[in-house]
């Protein structure tokens, strides 16, 4: 899953960029709100981190525009206004979460949590498909009673599958939520990872999960 942080103080982008990387999450992080806007026009984000007090554009200026547009990523807003005023401002503006700062890392995650099950319309944050399930609160996966061990990237590619089960996702789709702009390398590394999925998540198993749908991409499904 992809988020884009907005946030001008860069130890706190720095900060918070490591600990949602250490969490699976691929990162995208800018300064100020020229610079988000043109992040958010160029990639597909599941979620946005924005800063009200930023250079340039302001945070509640940026999310005004989004919606405006008719974006409807999720934005969960970091500030150090805590007035009523400006969190009632932020959430008519389309905010869907608000958080002030000094926060809590742990109540964040949380937080950013909630506002993915909303996506998919989950009450809960452990997904099935057959006898696969991904936690997404611990990254534990197992298959049958069989625990599976997966890569950072591997584990954010199959939470990906799994959050839009049944939905085929094309390979510019499923790039986009799980690399950042930082990804340098070769155009067929969807085609990569699915193959580390399907021999990790697939092979010994008689009900196959993971399918190729030809000229379309890929689709996470219990096909007997």
């Amino acid at each position: 899953m992809r988020i884009l942080i907005v946030e001008d103080e860069q130890d706190l982008q720095n900060i918070l960029a490591k600990r949602l990387k250490a969490e699976h999450y691929s990162v995208d992080a800018c300064g100020n709100g020229r610079d988000a806007l043109d992040y958010i026009a160029m990639a597909s984000y599941d979620l946005i981190l924005l800063d009200i007090m930023i250079p340039g554009i302001d945070g509640l200026e940026v999310l005004r525009r989004m919606r405006y547009e008719r974006n409807t990523t999720p934005v969960l807003l970091l500030t150090a206004k805590d007035a009523i005023e400006d969190r009632v401002k932020g959430l008519d503006l389309g905010a869907d979460d608000y958080v002030v700062k000094p926060f809590a890392f742990d109540e964040l995650l949380a937080r950013i949590r909630v506002l993915m099950r909303r996506q998919t319309g989950s009450t809960s944050n452990v997904f099935e498909v057959a006898d696969l399930t991904v936690d997404c609160n611990t990254h534990r996966v197992t298959r049958g009673d069989r625990a599976i061990e997966l890569s950072s990237k591997e584990f954010a590619m199959l939470e990906y599958m799994i959050r839009n089960k049944e939905i085929v996702l094309t390979r510019d789709r499923i790039q986009q939520h799980i690399w950042n702009y930082e990804y340098e390398g070769g155009s067929n590394i969807v085609d990569v990872y699915i193959r580390y999925l399907r021999k990790k998540i697939d092979s010994g198993f008689d009900v196959k999960l993971i399918h190729t749908i030809r000229g379309a991409g890929y689709v996470l499904r219990a096909d007997s």
